[in-house]
């Protein structure tokens, strides 16, 4: 490894200080062409901004402008057809460069820079990608919860048991379930829009730490890229990273989200189970045993939490222990930021897929309702009574114990054996045990009473509509 000549350090925009080539092994190490490759459509706007800037202050003629224009536009037709050569660049921002300089010349493509780092050059660039990539995953977040709300409202009057502890609970309507995890992702969505209103400021004009020294118009700048507004300290402006690790820290979220999901519907997939039923497209089988059907599908969507958490750790252990300014550990923080990206789409579009075409089982889901279930009822119908509820929790607790005894369900036992428990028991107690009377007692906003099932769905799919009306204006 003592060859250091690997590299010309005369193409390097860094070069001119060195005598010596990069270490070849140091020369990969550096290198994030590989990946930062992808950001070559926000580099080049970020460019063409930067060049209407430098024209508005009178560091370049509208000559050099148009030719500057010009031959960014082509290295952009180059990305975009995919003939774009990589050589031996660095990264992405000095492969366009280099590539402007062979299309227009190195005097005119070499004025470019003036003022402007890769410092706040990237800053721009990766806040600029992950404002566009948004859109991509508001899009299909919605699209899941449109499937939520279209299987809630055909299949409203599935009752199916609600858990806690894994332990049968309450009777509840499977479009309740299904609208629980749609509120979730709204969410989600509402929290993406919170993260990009912060971080949709513009660090351009922010020079390498310092700022930039020729008057540079940085309200012009922020206008053109569509930013809100300027970063107010060009140290802040080079060093943040806060909204990838908000971003991070969301996709994880997401992720751990769509993991309870799956979570769930494995276990109702189960012959154990037997309530769903996931669509053949979205299983795989084993090579052992003929007769098995794997919802990979889901276990794959349960995995890839860890992945995106994971993410989401490395990026705030490079955060960690970082002097002020710009430092060469944040070239760490674009892997985690695009792999988060792909494996959310990726997850979302097989959450989807899965959902929209898995088979629900009503008469199963029925049959799993249990009497036990009806302890609560019991409680409550105490209460009405006049009974306070501690007192008619025990008492209830009683009747579940003495139809433990009895080897009957509470439902079985008879008013005299109630009786023994609380005069408060009358013939009206057998009106309890009845399951869509359960569920249809939850008439509070919020409950699985059918009435609030109907709201939730009108409530989501105005979010919906109010959502994809904005997504199109953008």
């Amino acid at each position: 490894m003592g060859d250091s000549s690997g590299s010309n350090m005369g193409e390097k925009l860094w070069g001119g200080r060195f005598v010596e080539g990069l270490n070849p092994v140091m020369d990969i190490f550096n290198r994030s062409i590989t990946f930062d490759k992808q950001l070559w459509d926000v580099d080049i706007k970020g460019s063409i901004a930067y060049a209407k800037a430098l024209e508005k202050c009178g560091l370049i003629t509208s000559e050099e402008s148009a030719k500057l224009f010009l031959g960014l536009s082509q290295i952009s037709e180059e990305w975009a057809s995919n003939s774009f050569i990589i050589k031996d660049d660095e990264d992405i921002h000095s492969a366009n460069e280099r590539r402007l300089k062979e299309i227009i010349g190195n005097e005119i493509g070499g004025k470019l820079h003036v003022g402007r780092s890769r410092n706040d050059q990237v800053a721009t660039d990766v806040r600029l990608w992950l404002r566009e990539q948004s859109t991509v995953l508001k899009s299909l977040l919605i699209s899941f919860t449109k499937i939520c709300c279209e299987r809630a409202k055909s299949e409203i009057d599935i009752l199916m048991p609600g858990y806690t502890h894994l332990q049968r609970a309450q009777a509840i309507r499977w479009s309740h379930w299904l609208l629980s995890y749609a509120w979730y992702f709204h969410n989600d969505v509402d929290k993406l829009d919170d993260i990009i209103s912060r971080m949709n400021i513009c660090p351009l004009g922010s020079g390498a730490l310092a700022g930039n020294p020729f008057n540079i118009d940085r309200d012009f700048l922020a206008k053109e890229l569509g930013f809100s507004g300027c970063t107010p300290n060009s140290l802040l402006a080079v060093s943040d990273r806060d909204f990838i690790a908000e971003f991070l820290f969301w996709g994880a979220l997401v992720a751990t989200h769509f993991s309870k999901w799956a979570e769930d519907l494995l276990l109702y997939s189960t012959k154990e189970f037997g309530f769903v039923t996931i669509a053949d497209a979205f299983c795989t089988g084993s090579s052992l045993m003929p007769q098995k059907k794997n919802a990979d599908s889901l276990e794959l969507i349960r995995g890839k939490s860890g992945r995106l958490i994971g993410n989401c750790m490395a990026i705030l252990v490079v955060l960690k222990g970082l002097p002020s300014t710009f430092n060469k550990d944040l070239q760490e923080d674009k892997e985690p930021l695009f792999d988060s990206y792909k494996t959310l789409i990726e997850l979302i579009q097989v959450a989807c897929g899965t959902l929209e075409t898995l088979k629900i089982h009503k008469e199963v889901c029925f049959t799993a309702l249990s009497p036990d279930m009806f302890a609560t009822d019991v409680a409550y119908y105490l209460v009405r009574k006049g009974v306070a509820f501690r007192d008619a929790h025990k008492i209830a607790g009683e009747v579940v114990a003495l139809a433990e005894k009895e080897k009957c369900t509470i439902t079985e036992l008879s008013l005299s054996q109630l009786k023994t428990l609380s005069e408060h028991f009358g013939e009206d107690i057998s009106s309890l045990w009845n399951y869509e009377a359960s569920v249809q007692q939850y008439q509070a906003f919020g409950g699985t009473a059918r009435e609030n099932v109907a709201i939730q769905v009108q409530q989501l799919e105005q979010w919906i509509s109010d959502s994809e009306t904005l997504t199109t204006q953008v």
